[in-house]
């Protein structure tokens, strides 16, 4: 697949720099006319970041996020602080085909294992965001990015595992928004270690030749963010070099 995105601050469309909200471009005041010109491009999903919610689980932004998730024929997929059952509910019952879970996951994994138990793998995708070390390690960020745990990416992943998880979205931060193109090498490595799990390629995607490699490693998905906000290519065009996208 390939899943445009959308990051969500107080109700408009913006990208940050590898995260970091100081460094923040808003782009459109509204989204939903951007999500409706996705949908009518060919898109089949949404990727929304709630990025208020990620910041202050008080402020989460449900009800836009509802409008979204009902306004187009897209399924949605919606991340941004989901630390509770509830959380992951209250999203769901909104309309929302599949919550992502983050920081959670690596903080409080046996908690995350009930929840892929309780309302299967097909509602839950696991964000697991990477630094890559000299060595060529991925190491788990959490809390925004704000912070580099001790935890490699794989002793993350096979606790959930076991409980079933699926979908895996995978961001090399240092692309994040940089438009460098993406980490072909790390989704090749891990789609070879982990062939049963659907993996979303996230951050640094830039042209359509970034896609081209990431099909050619076998990715499943690919997240487009900044690329398609700047004009580096069309949905249109990207859904064309990826055949039943």
């Amino acid at each position: 697949m390939l899943i445009p995105a959308l990051d969500l601050i107080n109700g408009a469309v913006v990208r940050l720099k590898q995260g970091d909200f100081a460094q923040q471009t808003t782009f459109h005041d509204d989204p939903l006319p951007v999500a409706k010109a996705y949908a009518d491009a060919g898109a089949k999903w949404l990727h929304i970041v709630d990025l208020d919610g990620a910041r202050d689980t008080a402020k989460r932004q449900l009800q836009l996020i509802q409008q979204l998730a009902n306004a187009t024929s897209m399924q949605c997929q919606v991340g941004g602080g989901i630390r509770t059952r509830d959380d992951v509910q209250d999203l769901l019952n909104a309309g929302v085909a599949r919550v992502v879970i983050g920081s959670t996951a690596v903080k409080q994994p046996q908690l995350v294992q009930q929840w892929l138990r309780d309302f299967g793998p097909e509602a839950i995708v696991i964000a697991i965001d990477v630094n890559i070390d000299p060595e060529g390690r991925p190491f788990v960020a959490i809390d925004g990015w704000r912070e580099t745990s001790e935890l490699t990416l794989t002793e993350v992943l096979e606790p959930l595992l076991e409980a079933g998880c699926r979908h895996v979205l995978c961001t090399d931060i240092s692309r994040d928004g940089m438009l460098s193109g993406c980490n072909v090498a790390l989704y090749k490595q891990l789609k070879e270690e982990y062939p049963q799990v659907a993996w979303q390629a996230s951050g640094g995607v830039a042209g359509l030749d970034d896609l081209h490699q990431l099909q050619f490693v076998n990715c499943d998905a690919a997240i487009l963010g900044k690329a398609l906000l700047t004009g580096k290519f069309t949905l249109e065009e990207a859904l064309a070099c990826w055949p039943n996208a």
